[in-house]
């Protein structure tokens, strides 16, 4: 499986905020994803990212770590059909 298209699919595709805790979203410029098994059809990756959350006013009030994994089934052609978040948690 190639690196870049699982980055690009958890940037653009996946359900990230799954596993924020704060109700804030993804930092896509703070994410790092680790294939941590691989079988046929199937991987488990774990996701890393910065949450934003934010104040009434739109400022910045903070930045959470959180992490997750997630299950991501693989089509036929080994292209990424669909992603679930399995676990999660603030980092």
């Amino acid at each position: 499986m190639d690196k870049d298209a699982i980055m690009r699919f958890f940037v653009q595709a996946a359900d990230l905020t799954a596993v924020c805790t704060q109700n804030g979203w993804p930092d896509p410029d703070s994410l790092r994803v680790e294939i941590l098994q691989q079988r046929a059809g199937e991987l488990l990756c774990e996701v890393r990212f910065d949450e934003v959350v934010m104040e009434g006013s739109g400022c910045c009030a903070a930045r959470v770590g959180c992490w997750g994994q997630y299950r991501v089934e693989l089509d036929a052609a080994g292209r990424i059909a669909r992603a679930e978040a399995v676990t999660g948690a603030r980092a």
